[in-house]
């Protein structure tokens, strides 16, 4: 007998870590449409990827919605399958299938473009912990059902990285107005959202640009400097004195060559004309006879 039973004991032996090491169970409710369960293949293959999106989470263990509709019927407890998003109705089942948390979802939209309304409840606080939207369409490639189970259960990590490439060196990226430092590879994670960027250098124009960041996803930027004008020539300074000194030069007859004679020439005329007046000379015009008498 305890030798049939041995290789039960190992299989649950080995199943028992993974459930021990799981940080959280989730439950998924299946999705509803006005209330009342949608059963359409297109919603159950939905529920599917989100399950699976939900399950690829570190350190989770998931209740998918076959397993919470079992349970909700071997429990007789009808009710249960139409909480309609009633905190204390999806406590309830939370702890009816052992779970720390439950999804639940309402099926919105018409044709391909479709909306998912989902909500997670704490059950140990028994209230609802945050929700989001999956919208599913052409127009919404960018949404997926990993981008929703992280929303909901891990949004610290619904982020989405931009790689810049640059055409100068020692350029300063700000992004919303807050510096921050690119990695070797020049890149950063931001959270997933529209974001100003701007590159800053001193010899050159910002570079300005508002950048969309996917979810998982790199964006590349290639950002391009203009350099500032290069301004080349003579810098004139304003004088302290409106004075202007103009130097000329002197006039002829104030230079040394000209000055020097002439001063010669006027000394001996002026001695001449000294010796004249002290000898008293007889005058050109006047005539005199031997004796003092005059000619006339």
């Amino acid at each position: 007998m305890l030798s049939r039973s041995l290789p039960a004991l190992l299989v649950v032996a080995l199943a028992l870590p993974r459930v021990a090491h799981a940080d959280r169970v989730v439950a998924v409710t299946p999705l509803s449409t006005l209330g009342s369960e949608d059963k359409s293949v297109s919603t159950k293959k939905l529920l599917g990827q989100i399950e699976q999106a939900i399950a690829s989470l570190p350190g989770t263990k998931v209740v998918t919605s076959v397993q919470v509709a079992s349970a909700i019927d071997k429990a007789k407890k009808p009710q249960l399958k139409q909480c309609e998003g009633d905190s204390a109705c999806v406590t309830e089942l939370g702890k009816l299938v052992g779970a720390s948390l439950v999804i639940t979802g309402e099926v919105g939209g018409l044709g391909d473009s479709r909306v998912i309304y989902l909500k997670t409840t704490d059950v140990g606080a028994a209230r609802e912990l945050r929700s989001t939207t999956l919208s599913i369409g052409a127009a919404n490639a960018a949404d997926t059902p990993m981008g929703a189970a992280v929303r909901l259960l891990e949004p610290d990590r619904y982020r989405g990285t931009v790689r810049f490439n640059f055409d100068v060196g020692g350029a300063t990226v700000l992004v919303n107005g807050t510096k921050v430092q690119p990695n070797a590879t020049r890149e950063i994670t931001l959270p997933v959202g529209t974001h100003a960027v701007t590159v800053t250098h001193p010899q050159y124009h910002n570079f300005v640009k508002f950048v969309d960041v996917d979810y998982g996803r790199v964006t590349d930027v290639a950002v391009v400097m203009k350099q500032y004008p290069i301004v080349e020539g003579d810098i004139h300074g304003r004088p302290g004195s409106r004075d202007t000194i103009i130097e000329k030069e002197p006039p002829v007859w104030r230079r040394w060559y000209v000055a020097g004679p002439a001063i010669v020439v006027l000394a001996v005329g002026a001695g001449i004309l000294a010796g004249v007046i002290v000898h008293d000379f007889p005058q050109y015009d006047n005539c005199r006879k031997v004796g003092g008498m005059d000619c006339k």
